[in-house]
């Protein structure tokens, strides 16, 4: 049987392909269909299939990372989208948080104001209101005004209704019987209430998440559909899993009723495998840095573990998402970014990307702007038959043209000049990128291992780590594919919530129990759903904290015996994370609860084995020149300037363990090119990672 990981980027789509028969992993890349992203997906299957020799039928697990509900609202393509809401409450969506992009300004824009999710006149409100804090009903649901709305918005051509009542989190009756009513008066268009997507107070970010879910919802369900239907297609049976923002995967049905899960779940493939890579090193704490064709995406694990974003701080684009989110920030300073020089003379790289159509300039495909792959073209880093893999032939012509006539000729510089200037303002991106997760945090860089992904990340990993003093930069065998290579390691996971308001040293723990066991019970079916026998099934418990008259907590775990020393446990746990994140703890202040969560966990056995290239590379000699192909002159930077010399061209395939590269060298293999640059040297090791660290 065999397994694929399928990883949709901007620019190109990616595949592991595992064969659980005999531990081998296969590798593959095919530029992106942005108009139907599964045409790439099945292409690219169907072209394994055949270079490998099996029959698609015999695949039994499928998992996907996707962007496309990330791209609806980046690109604010979604669905018309109306919303029933608790009369008296039609405008939280315009009004939000006090927070402005900009506090002192008059002239600024606020996206949730001038280009809402729902317009606000397909903002309806009817009777009725859940009472605080016992859910009780305070107003019965008035039925037949909750119909008329219905038939208002189908009138004006909704393709999605989103139902957020006050309170609904405490008593979800009212919204469930709106979705009855919905069901009777407009069955076609796509219905999500608020207790389903984000089952917690505050009233504004529920909103929003319930309208993102209902804005995303149409387009991702069809796509999901359209993408299952042709895996059927092939003949293969297995349902097609996602991965989600929380760092787990999920079957398609889940996916098509809470496509909100998938936000921002693209990028979390990569620091998976960065974890597992800095795991088999012997080295937890490891950065990842996935350098695409649209983004760079920077994951920071301090421990050997994701650490979940807090949900007042997880936003998509311009909107608030209050879903469980995976700590990554992407920036827009891919392979594929634009440089240019705006109306002021600032000389800017990204975050607008050439994208899959036309990419680069040095693709030939039409493209005239100048990205920063061409700018490594034009540095001597990527010779034109460095894709030939991929079939794509690199015109060093057509690169240099972009450059000179967008950038070098404009400013006054050379062409080494400028293609260095792109190259720099790329790595300050993501160095700001990666101090963010880091230095922001109280964690210093130079406790990590760099672990880079990507087809670019490995022409960056070397002069990121000298800025930021991290001792070593990890290449895997195939970074390029390293986040579809996490898609194989992901676990599936279900993510449930409850708000429960409560001081810590009054807490009824028969209630607080109930309430677990109810999110747990919900968690075994999904697993369950999903072919996960009752004894393979983990269930985890965690808290949300804060000391009392705090406005912000913190997520600690919580234990599954609920017996006397339960309170104890938790207080203790949520004092220590309160030290680590804020440098103080207050031992005698009391300690709420706000939010409880169940995370369900079917674990995906992994062997070092099943990674690709995680087998020993057989050796041939340490001596490097057995895999030198041959030399070429390049520009690498040097202080403020930069300098020309002679690199030595490796294929990576050749090279055996111990061997030592001094810089400056290039490393080639068909999903990415590797820059050692002078003062520095690369070493592989037995598992094929390729250790980059300045000379001793």
């Amino acid at each position: 049987m065999y397994q694929i990981g399928i990883d949709v980027g901007g620019t190109f789509t990616d595949f592991v392909l595992h064969n659980d028969e005999t531990g081998e992993t296969s590798i593959h890349k095919l530029p992106s269909t942005p108009d139907d992203p599964s045409r790439a997906a099945v292409a690219g299957i169907e072209a394994l299939s055949t270079r490998e020799g099996f029959d698609p039928a015999h695949m039994n697990r499928v998992v996907h990372g996707t962007t496309i509900a990330t791209n609806i609202i980046l690109q604010r393509t979604g669905a018309r989208v109306g919303l029933i809401t608790t009369e008296g409450f039609r405008d939280i969506l315009h009004i939000g948080r006090k927070k402005r992009p900009l506090n002192f300004s008059n002239y600024q824009d606020v996206p949730r104001q001038t280009a809402p999710l729902v317009p606000r006149r397909l903002r309806l409100t009817v009777p009725e209101r859940i009472r605080a804090p016992d859910g009780a009903v305070e107003i019965p649901l008035d039925e037949e005004a909750a119909r008329r709305a219905l038939r208002t918005l189908a009138g004006e051509g909704v393709d999605a209704v989103a139902v957020a009542f006050l309170f609904a989190f405490l008593n979800p009756d009212h919204e469930n019987r709106v979705r009855e009513l919905a069901a009777e008066e407009c069955p076609d268009v796509f219905v999500t209430c608020s207790h389903e997507v984000s089952p917690l107070h505050r009233e504004y970010e529920r909103f929003s998440t319930t309208a993102l879910n209902a804005y995303v919802g149409p387009a991702t369900a069809t796509y999901t559909a359209r993408f299952s239907e042709a895996l059927n297609g092939l003949g293969i049976r297995s349902d097609l899993r996602l991965m989600t923002s929380a760092g787990g995967v999920i079957g398609s049905r889940v996916a098509a009723q809470r496509p909100v899960a998938l936000l921002a779940s693209g990028p979390v493939g990569a620091l998976i495998e960065g974890i597992a890579i800095g795991r088999s090193i012997g080295h937890p704490g490891v950065i990842t840095l996935d350098v695409g064709g649209t983004s760079a995406d920077v994951g920071v694990a301090r421990d050997g573990a994701m650490h979940l974003k807090h949900v007042l701080d997880t936003r998509i684009g311009d909107y608030d998402a209050m879903v469980p989110m995976v700590d990554v920030n992407s920036i827009g300073a891919g392979g594929g970014s634009i440089a240019f020089v705006d109306e002021a003379g600032m000389f800017q790289v990204g975050p607008r990307s050439a994208g899959a159509l036309p990419g680069p300039s040095c693709y030939g495909h039409g493209g005239k702007e100048p990205t920063v792959t061409d700018a490594l073209v034009c540095l001597g880093w990527f010779r034109p038959e460095t894709l030939e893999s991929s079939g794509i032939a690199i015109d060093p012509a057509l690169a240099e043209r972009a450059v000179r006539g967008t950038i070098a000729e404009p400013l006054g510089l050379s062409l080494e000049d400028a293609a260095l200037g792109i190259y720099r303002i790329a790595c300050r991106h993501m160095i700001d990128a990666i101090r963010l997760g880091s230095v922001s945090r109280g964690y210093d860089p130079r406790d990590f291992v760099l672990v880079a992904f990507g087809g670019a990340g490995a022409a960056f990993a070397a002069e990121i780590a000298r800025e930021l003093g991290i001792p070593r930069a990890v290449v895997p065998p195939h970074p390029g594919v390293g986040a579809a290579a996490g898609l194989l390691s992901t676990d599936i996971r279900y993510d449930f919530m409850a708000s429960h308001w409560t001081d810590l040293s009054e807490a009824d723990l028969r209630a607080i129990a109930e309430k677990y066991r109810t999110m747990a019970a919900q968690a075994r079916r999904e697993l369950a759903a999903d072919g996960f026998a009752d004894e393979a099934v983990t269930v985890l418990f965690h808290a949300d904290c804060r000391y009392r008259g705090q406005g912000y907590e913190l997520g600690v775990e919580a234990p599954a015996d609920f017996g006397n020393g339960w309170k104890g446990a938790v207080a203790e746990a949520f004092h220590h994370a309160h030290e680590r994140h804020y440098l103080r703890r207050f031992a005698d202040a009391p300690v709420q609860i706000v939010n409880l969560r169940a995370v369900g966990i079917g674990r995906v056995p992994v062997t070092e084995e099943g990674r690709p290239g995680g087998r020993a590379v057989k050796d041939s000699g340490a001596d490097p020149e057995n895999a030198r192909i041959a030399t070429r002159a390049a520009v690498f930077p040097a202080g403020d300037g930069w300098i020309r010399a002679e690199a030595a061209v490796y294929r990576r395939a050749l090279l055996a363990p111990g061997a030592v590269l001094e810089g400056p060298a290039i490393v080639e293999q068909e999903d990415t090119t590797i820059v050692v640059p002078p003062e520095f040297r690369a070493i592989p090791d037995a598992h094929g990672h390729l250790t980059i660290e300045e000379g001793r």
